[in-house]
C-alpha cells in the first residue's frame, strides 16, 4: 500500500473503503448513515408514522424490562443505538435493541463512544416503504452473523409484528401478530403488550 493510500485510512475503520468512511462521516442530519457489508447505506430519516410506533414500544418496554417496574428488569434497551459489529466493521442504527444486563460490562451505559460494539441480543426495526428491503436482506443477515438472539420487524402500515428467534440455519419465524392482538412476544414474554398502542389510525 503507498503512504498516500495509507494515510487516507481512518483509524477507527482501517479495514473499510475510504470513501464508504467519508460517505458515513459526512452524511446529512436528514439521513441515517449505515455501513452494511461494507458498502455505505442512506436512508431517510424516520417518519411520523414510524417513529411513533417505535417510542410506543420503547415505552411499553422501557419500565418492566429497563427499570424492572411492572416486570422483571434484567435489561438496557435503547433507541436508535449505533452498532458497530464484525471485524469490519459494519455500522448499523436499529430503531431499537436490547442486551441482557448480565452481559453488559460496567459503565456500558455511561460510555459515550459513538459507536457500541456488543451486539445485542434483541433488535426491532420498523419497517418502512424505503427501508422494508434493507431490513430483511441486509441488516437481518447481519445481525444473525454477530449473534443476535431476537430481532422484531413491525410494520406500521400493516399493523404487523414479526417475531423471530436466531437458529443455526437462519431466523425462525416464531410468530406473526396483527391488528390490535393483546400478545406476549419473546423474549419480552413476561408482560402483555397492546398492538394498538403502536399503531396511528
Amino acid at each position: 500500500m503507498s503512504g498516500d493510500a495509507a494515510r487516507s485510512l481512518d483509524p477507527d475503520f482501517p479495514d473499510l473503503d475510504p470513501g464508504v468512511v467519508d460517505g458515513y462521516r459526512n452524511a446529512p442530519a436528514h439521513l441515517v448513515a449505515e455501513i452494511l457489508d461494507g458498502e455505505l447505506s442512506l436512508m431517510p430519516r424516520p417518519r411520523r408514522r414510524h417513529a411513533r410506533s417505535a417510542i410506543a414500544l420503547g415505552s411499553d418496554l422501557h419500565n418492566p424490562f429497563s427499570r424492572g417496574r411492572d416486570g422483571p428488569g434484567g435489561w438496557v434497551i435503547l433507541p436508535e443505538p449505533e452498532l458497530h459489529m464484525g471485524p469490519r466493521p459494519d455500522v448499523l442504527v436499529p430503531d431499537l435493541a436490547g442486551w441482557r444486563t448480565e452481559r453488559t460490562p460496567p459503565g456500558f451505559l455511561a460510555d459515550d463512544a459513538a459507536g457500541i460494539p456488543l451486539a445485542p441480543d434483541w433488535v426491532c426495526e420498523v419497517l418502512s416503504p424505503s427501508t422494508a428491503s434493507i431490513d430483511r436482506t441486509k441488516k437481518l443477515p447481519i445481525y444473525r452473523r454477530e449473534g443476535v438472539g431476537h430481532a422484531w420487524l413491525i410494520d406500521p402500515s400493516a399493523h404487523t409484528l414479526e417475531v423471530f428467534r436466531r437458529h443455526d440455519l437462519g431466523w425462525l419465524l416464531v410468530v406473526s401478530y396483527e391488528g390490535a392482538s393483546v400478545v406476549r412476544a419473546e423474549p419480552f414474554d413476561a408482560i402483555e403488550l397492546d398492538l394498538a398502542g403502536l399503531w396511528v389510525d
